[in-house]
């Protein structure tokens, strides 16, 4: 379900260049902007999580004793709901915005703590630094199109393990994570594995693989890795790229209708997979085959 998301539309109306934007399932929204000789000035009902893609050097925040700068990539700032913030964006800055609410904060406590918090107070954090949500967006957010609905699982697992992050080390809660121990019984794996195999054609999400384990997302995306070694979607690709790989070799469909059994919404961007994954196109791998 998507929302209109006050910092979202205030900077639609600035000089900032909106690059891509993509509304997940969740409701929870991305957009990757550009920004330069701009003043803004930001309140909503809603948090935001700005990552500093490039550059960002001369961007400036308003506090009480003036303006003062210290973005750069990798930097991020957050700003809570109904918090205000000015900014004077004085030459290049590429960013992404992460757009949430309350909500989003209450569902990911219930599913990974099993708590319900009446609400999560987020710190406000400006020009900050931390490896761990530089390596989730760059690896998740920045790695793929936001536009396939063969990548809406990576970009959901990302978003839950970016607000999971916020949540226990920047909010008034701080949480510690819960231990899993223990991987998915043999019964429901079959029964996941099944699943993923019979809808690769489909937008898969993380929700709807924990629900057919009966787990809350956190547990399922945990319990996954330890019975397959590896994240949930990343074994999504990996199946994606394997029955690509033999409707390719073994089978006369056109390219582009193998692109939609596996999950790919657009030709250019199957190929790129593919080649990545096994070092051809598709075109040339038939080829090679004939």
């Amino acid at each position: 379900m998507s929302r209109a998301y006050d910092t979202f539309e205030t900077l639609r109306q600035q000089n900032a260049v909106l690059r891509e934007t993509v509304a997940l399932n969740s409701g929870i929204q991305l957009a990757a902007w550009y920004n330069k000789h701009d003043t803004v000035t930001v309140k909503s009902n809603h948090h935001t999580l700005s990552l500093y893609v490039a550059d960002g050097y001369e961007s400036y925040h308003k506090t009480n004793s003036g303006w003062k700068n210290g973005g750069g990539p990798d930097r991020f700032c957050l700003m809570p709901k109904e918090s205000e913030s000015s900014w004077d964006i004085r030459d290049d800055l590429s960013f992404v915005h992460l757009y949430c609410t309350d909500e989003h904060l209450r569902e990911i406590g219930e599913k990974i703590w099993d708590k319900s918090p009446a609400g999560i107070s987020l710190d406000e954090k400006t020009f900050a630094s931390d490896p761990k949500i530089a390596m989730l967006y760059r690896q998740f957010l920045l790695g793929c199109d936001w536009q396939q609905q063969a990548n809406q699982l990576t970009l959901s697992t990302a978003s839950t393990l970016l607000l999971t992050h916020l949540i226990q080390h920047y909010s008034s809660v701080q949480w510690k994570l819960p231990v899993v121990t223990g991987g998915l019984s043999p019964f429901v794996l079959r029964n996941v594995l099944a699943y993923i195999d019979e809808n690769l054609s489909q937008a898969l999400t993380l929700a709807e693989l924990a629900a057919i384990a009966a787990l809350s997302e956190y547990h399922f995306a945990r319990m996954f890795r330890q019975s397959m070694n590896m994240a949930p979607h990343q074994y999504v690709m990996q199946q994606r790229m394997e029955k690509a790989k033999g409707l390719v070799q073994f089978s006369q469909q056109p390219l582009t209708d193998i692109a939609l059994a596996c999950g790919f919404s657009s030709a250019s961007h199957f190929s790129n997979r593919f080649k990545a994954s096994t070092g051809f196109t598709p075109s040339q791998l038939r080829a090679a085959k004939e």
